[in-house]
């Protein structure tokens, strides 16, 4: 047997570069959605998003030759995934930045190792042994101190921040649960990109549909930036980037998986150190350490690789 073979499925190569790609492009994605926000009601931001998604993911379908979910079970498992993901997870997230800073929305959303690790053993019989549970335990005070840095910033009202972190932490949920479903046997029975090509749809969709009821016809914008942060979310950070980490779920698993979201915030702060002049606090380098740490003994871990 080759050392490859011998090591954690959740350490090869194969899981660590699409791993790797997920966690740089969602960790760059958090100013441009702060700009799309700017100029357009979240709602009709996140339909545009997954309106362009869903379409890519459609056409590459339609050159693989691969089968649509077009039965009654596979049709309900992407209206699931398309409202809890694409319709949800994101609603959420685009209005919490409406609040909060956008460090602190991604310290929250890093918080999902806990419910993807709860929802894994009730409904997937997924147990988390020593070594990932000490990592998680590493993670979570990392994440804590990247929390307390983020709150620190956070100019906004008491109330107004209170608001951002309930919506926050509400988006994190909903994607806690479209995680897990990908690690089913019902996600398995599916190829993924005409599924996800669905799934998007269906919450374009339901995105769509709560703009209008709630704000009116569809709000453009005549900036060029705004458009071009949409091809960027829709092409790079969704169709690429939830093809890449649905399937490192179906490998090693949802707790493993959420170990990306726990350097999205490190990576953001990175983009912002470039872009916007953030300055690294002693609760930020803390923070960020811990974290890494916790990511590097979870990911060696042997349980649970599925």
């Amino acid at each position: 047997m080759s050392e490859e073979a011998e090591r954690p499925r959740s350490t090869q190569l194969a899981v660590l570069i699409p791993f790797a790609i997920v966690t740089l492009i969602w960790g760059s994605t958090w100013t441009v959605i702060r700009g799309q926000i700017a100029d357009v009601p979240a709602s009709w931001s996140v339909t545009y998003r997954f309106l362009l998604a869903s379409a890519v993911m459609f056409a590459l379908a339609l050159w693989r030759r691969e089968r649509f979910p077009t039965d009654l079970r596979g049709l309900g498992f992407a209206a699931a995934l398309g409202l809890s993901q694409f319709c949800l997870n994101f609603n959420f997230v685009y209005r919490a930045e409406q609040y909060i800073t956008s460090g602190l929305v991604a310290a929250i959303i890093a918080l999902i190792l806990v419910p993807n690790a709860l929802l894994a053993r009730l409904f997937l019989g997924q147990r988390m042994g020593g070594q990932l549970l000490a990592g998680s335990a590493l993670a979570l005070l990392g994440i804590a101190l990247l929390f307390v840095q983020e709150a620190r910033l956070d100019v906004s009202a008491n109330g107004a921040m209170w608001l951002g972190i309930g919506l926050a932490v509400l988006g994190m949920l909903a994607a806690s649960a479209a995680s897990v479903m990908q690690a089913t046997q019902t996600a398995r029975r599916y190829p993924m990109i005409p599924m996800l090509a669905v799934a998007m749809l269906i919450g374009a969709v339901l995105d769509g549909t709560l703009a209008w009821a709630t704000l009116g016809p569809p709000v453009g914008s005549a900036s060029p930036g705004f458009w071009a942060g949409v091809a960027y979310l829709g092409i790079f950070a969704s169709a690429v980037n939830f093809t890449l980490y649905f399937g490192v779920i179906r490998v090693i698993g949802p707790a493993k998986a959420a170990y990306s979201s726990v350097l999205v915030p490190i990576i953001a702060m990175g983009f912002s150190t470039v872009f916007e002049g953030y300055r690294w606090s002693a609760y930020a380098i803390a923070g960020g350490v811990l974290a890494v740490a916790g990511l590097v003994v979870a990911l060696r871990a042997r349980r649970p690789n599925r």
